[in-house]
């Protein structure tokens, strides 16, 4: 071999050995990146559930004591959704459930409807939502207090024929010039309080899934 092929067969491997740990460098980061990302997805929902029913109401870890259903019509989504649920001594407190209302004005308002084991709503929250700033976004705690009303009500509180906006003859207040997405909101959790009335038994078994029969 000359000296030159020798010299291109040299740089071709420290090339090559570049390659191979700039690409393991690439993988490490990704791999890293998306723990920083699981990290902070499970603060922030932490402190969503920490809103809606505090700490000192449950003794366990509701996001490690999950499970996923499909409920498609009850809940708004043909995918599995996670419901969170709290307990004390092993005893139930409350579940958080992931609802989907679908008919919002700017598309699916994704939501977390927390529910005592009595049936109560602890609260609501909004996870994620497409609406028109200024007008529906109004449904999120930072912009308006809209959303709080929801806690303390129940299937009975008010009766079940009144869970309408005012505009539609029930009792919760609609935003000027945007009606369609409170009325999706409200449907929505009144459809979540439905299910866990008639899941109560199943959400809080041990188990890891659900399905709507």
């Amino acid at each position: 071999m000359t000296a030159n092929l020798r010299h291109i067969a040299l740089a071709g491997g420290i090339l090559a050995l570049f390659a191979l740990i700039g690409t393991g460098l690439v993988a490490l980061t990704h791999e890293a990146t998306d723990e920083r990302i699981a990290a902070n997805q499970r603060a922030a929902t932490l402190e969503t559930l920490h809103e809606l029913i505090p700490e000192s109401r449950y003794d366990n870890d509701p996001v490690r004591d999950a499970i996923t259903v499909t409920a498609p019509q009850a809940l708004g989504s043909k995918h599995p959704l996670t419901v969170y649920r709290a307990r004390r001594n092993g005893e139930p407190v409350a579940a958080v459930l992931t609802v989907v209302a679908p008919d919002g004005y700017g598309g699916p308002i994704r939501l977390l409807v927390a529910i005592d084991h009595d049936g109560t709503l602890a609260g609501v929250r909004v996870v994620n939502h497409s609406e028109t700033p200024g007008l529906g976004d109004a449904i999120e705690i930072e912009r308006s207090d809209w959303i709080e009303d929801f806690a303390g009500r129940s299937l009975g509180n008010p009766p079940r024929e009144d869970w309408r906006v005012e505009k539609d003859g029930g009792v919760f207040d609609q935003f000027t010039g945007a009606t369609i997405t409170p009325r999706a909101v409200v449907a929505a959790v009144r459809r979540a309080l439905i299910y866990f009335e008639e899941h109560r038994r199943e959400l809080f078994a041990r188990g890891e899934s659900a399905e709507e029969p």
